[in-house]
Parts: C-alpha cells; structure tokens; sequence
C-alpha cells in the first residue's frame, strides 16, 4: 500500500504552522462557546459575565430635574472576563480586515515583501483610530462635552460611567491586549519585537490608568486627540509604502503630526490642571473617585508627557531613516551615471577626425577576423 503525501498546504493539525493560519477560525470557535452558554440555565449565569458590562447600578434622578433614573457602571474584578470576551472579537476583526481588505490591496499593489508587514500594521491601526476617533467624539458630543468644554474640569470625580463610556473603554482595553499575541500570530521580526511591546504597553497602560483612576472624560478627551495624530501618521505611512513619490507629503505631515502632538501635551497640562484643581477636597477618596493630590497631577501629567514624547522620538527617528536611506538610494544613481558617461568616451576613438566606436566593434576589424 502506498504512502499519502501530505499536502503542504494543508498543514498537520494543532501544529503551529495550523494555528497561525486558522487562528481566526479557532477563536471564532471559543468565542461561539460563550454565546451558546446563553441558551441554557445552567451556564447562562457564566456566559453573561463575558459578553455584558458588569457592575451596573441604577442611579436616581436629580431632583431639580424631571428625569427618570437612569443606569449606570462602576469597575470589577469580572471586567477582566469582559475584556477576555472582546479580545476574542478584536482578533476575529483583525483577521478580517487582513484577509479581505489589506491582503487584496498588497495584491494589486504588488507591495515587495519588505514593506508587506509595515503595510498590514498601518492599515490595521488606521482602522483603528478612524472608528475610535469617531466614536469617542460621539460620546463626547451625546454628554454635552464638546459644546461645553469647560465642564471637563469643572465637574468633580465620579466613580460612575454611562454604557457608551464604559463599554468604549473595555473595547479599548481588549484592543490593545489582542495586539500582543498578534505578534505572534503575524511573525513579527525579533528586532522588531522591543520597540511594538513599548508603543502597544504605553497605551495599555494609560489607558486602564484612566480607567481605574475615574479620570474618564479626561482621558477620552485625550484618546480622541492622540488618535487623531495618529491616524494621520499611519495615513501618512500607507500613503508611502504604496508610492515613494509621497516622501516629500509624508515630510510635510511630519511636522503637522509633531505639531499636533504638542497640541494635547497643551491640553493635557490645562485640563489635568483645571480638572484636578476643582475639588475642594486634597484627600485622595478611592471610592468617591477624588484623586486631587499632587501625586496624581504629576503622576497623569508625566505619564501623558512620556507617550507623546516616546511617539514624537519615534517618528523623527523614522523620518531620518527615510531621508538617510533615500540619500543612500540616490548617491549610486549619481556615481553609476558619471562612471557611464566616462566609459563611453573612453571606449570611444578618433579615425580620420571623426570620433568612433570602440575599434573592437568597428567593421573593419571584424572583417578582418573574418579573413
């Protein structure tokens, strides 16, 4: 009996080159558990804490207002669940707009390989921050946030959220966790590696401060600038990985991005200021949500400081490279045409007064070679 080759494009099962290529179809599979977990008493109870925001109370209306009571959402430990669930669904997102989006895009581009990953990571994030910036601005406009922008600081501390605020801040939070076994998923370079952990840790980490410090609004006011800028820059990086003739647009963005960092470093510094400065109160309340000590407002001024200073270090870094690197791409173009010129009229001779080719290629010594 003869034996079947495998196929190689149909890799074992569980191996690792099975996982990385239906990763997407294994996590549909887990996250289909949580939802069929609905449709039976017994697991209802347990499917409930990962698919629906927990820790919701139902918050009286004022009395100078003929309002009815409306719910709203304090943070737990069962958020952790939460966040677990929609990670899940960011890595099925993230899957999908690969496969059916960013892939056929690098296919008509015919994008070198190089740039290939560059290419997928600007893409993924622009979506990203396009459908954050929208969103956030949404929340901000529907809380009477934009059209009074002095309630930011003015307001006191609250350890209480609407629906839209929390649920935007576990989906940013699941975010950001997916993109850390999504490195392993991609084949990120190992030189690589370093500086994604520090840029993907950077907004975790402020944003789960925000977070657990009840600095919501504040910290939705500064996701929504920091996205801003950086959709721009990724913006700026399709543009360019898909044709070098932008370099010169990409250059000009540079200082627009640079610019607008520098922006909410501004706004950070006001609105943390105003903001912490407006309780009366200088004893921290963890459970009242006052966080107005001195610590905080170093502590949120230089966490703000740091990632906008990290982000601008970087992106001056890239832009050297790109200019040193085009610098380096010009320079032989230049040599290989004056080596080219120099060749040719060496090559070439004087007969008769007149100048000629090289006498190797003249008739002449070809007939007599033939002779």
């Amino acid at each position: 009996m003869a034996i079947r080759k495998k196929n190689p494009k149909n890799p074992p099962v569980l191996s690792q080159e099975f996982i990385l290529k239906n990763h997407a179809d294994i996590v549909s599979t887990v996250g289909m558990f949580f939802v069929l977990g609905l449709m039976f008493e017994a697991t209802a109870e347990v499917s409930i804490v990962f698919i629906t925001l927990q820790y919701c109370v139902t918050a009286p209306a004022a009395k100078d207002q003929a309002m009815e009571s409306r719910s709203l959402y304090n943070y737990g430990v069962k958020d952790l669940a939460t966040v677990f669930f929609y990670m899940l669904v960011a890595i099925i997102i993230h899957a999908t707009i690969q496969e059916y989006i960013l892939d056929k895009i690098i296919r008509q581009m015919q994008c070198p390989r190089m740039k290939q990953s560059k290419f997928k990571e600007s893409g993924q994030l622009s979506v990203f921050y396009l459908v954050s910036c929208i969103w956030g601005t949404l929340i901000l406009s529907s809380e009477n946030y934009i059209s009074d922008f002095t309630v930011l600081w003015k307001a006191h501390p609250q350890n209480m959220m609407t629906f839209q605020m929390k649920f935007f801040y576990i989906s940013q939070l699941a975010y950001w966790l997916h993109t850390f076994p999504e490195l392993y998923i991609q084949k990120t370079k190992k030189q690589d590696i370093p500086s994604q952990l520090i840029y993907y840790g950077l907004h975790l980490f402020h944003i789960a401060g925000a977070y657990l410090l009840f600095l919501n609004h504040l910290g939705l006011v500064l996701l929504v600038s920091h996205y801003f800028v950086e959709l721009l820059s990724h913006m700026c990086d399709l543009f360019y990985l898909s044709d070098e003739k932008y370099e010169k647009g990409f250059s000009l963005w540079a200082v627009v991005i640079i610019l607008g960092r520098l922006l909410i470093l501004i706004v950070s510094v006001l609105t943390v200021a105003f903001h912490l400065a407006g309780s009366e109160t200088q004893k921290p309340d963890i459970i009242a949500g006052n966080f107005n000590v001195l610590a905080a407002k170093i502590a949120v001024l230089s966490s703000s400081c740091t990632i906008q200073a990290f982000l601008t270090w970087n992106l001056i870094n890239i832009q050297l490279q790109r200019w040193w690197e085009q610098s380096i791409l010009e320079a032989p173009c230049v040599k290989k045409k004056r080596t080219t010129v120099k060749g040719r009229s060496s090559r070439k001779g004087v007969e008769n007064g007149v100048e000629t080719s090289n006498s190797a290629d003249s008739p002449r010594n070809r007939k007599e070679k033939g002779v």
